[in-house]
């Protein structure tokens, strides 16, 4: 009779294997907005069931790493809590930047941390040739690949979070000092070299320690010299450092789950910014190196952005009664949401804006940028929250469609990705970049506080344009009043 017999650590891969079923089903869920909320909790179970599996896993090991860990899980648990019920959905931009800093100080944490514990073996390895087990060469490798990695994730989150949080120590407007391109790439250079080193000669504590002071540096350098628009793309490169991070900290524990886990992150994290740059026309390199947004105009009639023509003409204002006059009469209307709308929390009013114009019969629906806001997805999770219906919601190529069907589009803190420059004026920054086309609307309404320009730096076309009329004000405000005039209508 055939028995299997499954030791400890087969029992452990088996609930690894299975976190990591669970990991890929919850990513393919999030793919897709009616099943995103879904995956997440499915995602969250495979995380759960890791850990829970190598908590039990490590019973037989000794007391005093049990009592760091039970401690490290309860305090960890209460954080994300305490997170979970207090971060307003219009700070989860921040609270993602950060969560991508935690997941890369802790891959630094855990490879240096095994590194020290082991370093006698792997130099007795290099001294003696004693067999210690697995390849030394490679481990060393994932150690100090996983300080670069980490320590630059670290960094560039906290620089991420200091610019999306308007921190006053932490510009929001790019900063880069002369050279700075080749000063990364030297810093980057220089820490792969001494990664060679470190693995050439495993007892050098203080060559890992400069890999890390390296990575620290590189990874400020890396973000402070990126602005406000181009955050979306930042926060997914970020993500996908982290999980670059993370796997190599798996290879360090030759933990299968960890590999596992930050390579899907990682991946998802790298296509997610492809399709981020994709979507603003400009290359990962410009992105870190360009400077979008590097000086931007005060606002006013006519004022001129950072590159491109100088914007000419005279932006016309409306009242709210005049707006609800136009939208009463609208057959469909298109919704703009920018971050404009984050700012002011006015995501539960733009549905009590819609639910008024629906019951008109009047068709709405929603026209998403895929970078919108400050990070991907930004205006869907908002919408979300305010109980938008998802098949309302509309990716760039099919809101156009609709854009050029509709009476009016009502754009609500949305900047650069309205801006017709992007179509025509070779000499703006933006150029090229795909956009809503929002003046190609009967009549458009740009709920926005002043005629300053957007993140980028550029003043918008759209403002000046004939069919539009400006709503200047806080969008939360000006989205009630138009309420309240319909109600009298």
């Amino acid at each position: 009779m055939f028995t299997l017999a499954l030791t400890k650590i087969d029992l452990l891969n088996l609930a690894y294997l299975a976190a990591a079923v669970l990991f890929i089903f919850g990513l393919k869920m999030l793919g897709k907005v009616p099943t995103a909320a879904r995956g997440n909790r499915v995602s969250a179970a495979g995380m759960l069931l890791a850990t829970v599996a190598t908590f039990f896993y490590l019973t037989g090991a000794t007391a005093v790493s049990l009592l760091w860990i039970v401690p490290a899980l309860g305090l960890g648990a209460a954080i994300g809590l305490v997170m979970a019920q207090r971060v307003e959905m219009t700070a989860m931009p921040q609270m993602v930047a950060l969560l991508n800093g935690f997941g890369g100080i802790a891959s630094l944490l855990v490879a240096t941390g095994d590194y020290a514990n082991r370093r006698g073996s792997f130099v007795a390895i290099d001294q003696l040739g004693v067999d210690a087990g697995g390849s030394p060469g490679f481990t060393l490798g994932a150690i100090a690949l996983a300080a670069l990695i980490g320590g630059a994730t670290f960094t560039g989150s906290l620089v991420a979070f200091g610019k999306l949080q308007g921190v006053s120590w932490v510009p929001d407007q790019p900063v880069q000092p002369p050279g700075q391109r080749w000063i990364v790439f030297g810093l980057l250079a220089g820490a792969l070299l001494l990664t060679a080193v470190f693995v050439a000669w495993p007892g050098a504590w203080g060559v890992l320690l400069l890999v890390t002071l390296l990575a620290l540096g590189l990874g400020v350098l890396l973000v402070i010299g990126i602005g406000g628009a181009d955050m979306p793309v930042v926060i997914a490169l970020l993500n996908s450092y982290s999980g670059v991070a993370a796997a190599m900290a798996g290879f360090v524990l030759n933990n299968y789950a960890l590999i596992i886990t930050g390579s899907l992150v990682g991946s998802s994290g790298l296509i997610l910014t492809n399709i981020m740059c994709k979507a603003m026309n400009r290359s990962l390199m410009n992105v870190l190196f360009g400077g979008m947004g590097a000086a931007p105009a005060a606002g006013g009639s006519g004022a001129g952005g950072s590159g491109g023509a100088t914007v000419s003409g005279t932006a016309h204002e409306a009242s709210g009664a005049d707006a609800a006059i136009v939208l009463e009469a609208a057959r469909q209307v298109v919704v703009v949401p920018g971050y404009g709308m984050a700012v002011a929390q006015a995501q539960h009013a733009v549905k009590e804006l819609v639910g008024e114009l629906a019951q008109r019969g009047i068709n709405v629906v929603y026209a998403i940028h895929p970078v919108a806001g400050r990070m991907p997805g930004h205006m869907n999770v908002l919408l979300a929250e305010a109980g938008v219906d998802y098949d309302t919601l509309l990716d760039l190529e099919p809101s156009n469609v609709q854009l050029r069907q509709s009476d009016v589009a009502l754009v609500i803190g949305a900047n650069d990705v309205t801006n017709p420059a992007a179509r025509h004026d070779t000499t703006s920054p933006l150029y090229g970049m795909p956009i809503l086309d929002v003046d190609e609307a009967r009549t458009v309404f740009v709920i926005k506080r002043s005629l300053n320009p957007g993140f980028a730096g550029i003043q918008n076309e759209l403002y000046f344009h004939e069919r539009t009329r400006m709503l200047f004000g806080d969008a939360k405000k000006v989205v009630m009043e138009l309420v309240n005039e319909l109600e009298q209508i």
